[in-house]
């Protein structure tokens, strides 16, 4: 019998994950439903929440799933540890499939922290014109800042600070591109999260040619006991041997 497998996604991990596995084994894959026109992934697509800790359980019970792996991006914390509850309480085997995060190289000008609102503090010092990164649901925590911040999101985002010009765009972007929108909006301060993607790595490059400061927000901690690789070759494998899907 075909052994099923949710894939936690919304990754360029999660959809090459699915991809690899199929038609091997029955994929579900399972999208927030935070961006209006996701890229979708081969086999089964589910989008939207599942309702906690509770509501994962009983879907997983209902659906028979066999493993779970989290691919979800480095910072959707939420959803680690309630899938994490989750498969622990039924014994579904779990593993979380999160790409290393950025490392620092000579030239970088990087300000760690450890919360947006931290990240919010670190740019009052650093500069006026700030080019933010971090997500479109983070920008409240720069909302009473008197700075000009450059936004860049794949959709819309429902509010804003006051001196705010929003670009929509997806990645992957180049490091030339990235050096002219720095440029032409007089940027003179990044802020961004180690998400270690490499669709998004172009903006560091360029920051650090142009010799910018960038303030990096640290990825939060996994559950305890969570076991965790950083290549689909690793999880394939996990799936094919170590959750008994073989």
């Amino acid at each position: 019998m075909t052994r099923t497998v949710l894939v936690l996604g919304g990754t360029g991990e999660a959809r090459q994950l699915a991809e690899e596995l199929h038609p091997d084994l029955r994929v579900i894959s399972s999208l927030a439903g935070r961006v209006r026109e996701p890229k979708l992934p081969v086999g089964e697509v589910r989008i939207g929440g599942f309702g906690g800790v509770e509501g994962l359980a009983a879907w997983l019970a209902d659906n028979d799933i066999d493993a779970v792996v989290d691919a979800t991006h480095p910072f959707a914390a939420t959803m680690t540890a309630s899938a994490a509850k989750a498969t622990a309480r039924l014994g579904v085997p779990f593993l979380v499939l999160r790409r290393p995060g950025w490392t620092e190289e000579p030239g970088d000008r990087w300000h760690w922290v450890n919360s947006i609102n931290e990240a919010a503090e670190a740019v009052k010092s650093l500069g006026d014109r700030v080019f933010l990164t971090t997500g479109r649901r983070d920008l409240h925590a720069f909302a009473e800042l008197d700075k000009f911040f450059l936004v860049r999101s794949v959709d819309a985002p429902d509010g804003q600070p006051r001196r705010t010009h929003v670009v929509l765009d997806r990645g992957p972007f180049t490091v030339d591109g990235e050096i002219e929108l720095l440029r032409e909006h007089a940027i003179d301060v990044i802020v961004t999260k180690d998400s270690g993607s490499p669709m998004t790595a172009a903006k560091l490059v360029a920051a650090r040619h142009l010799g910018l400061p960038v303030v990096v927000l640290r990825r939060p901690p996994l559950p305890e006991g969570v076991r965790e690789v950083t290549t689909v070759a690793e999880a394939r494998a996990w799936l094919m041997r170590d959750s008994g899907a073989e």
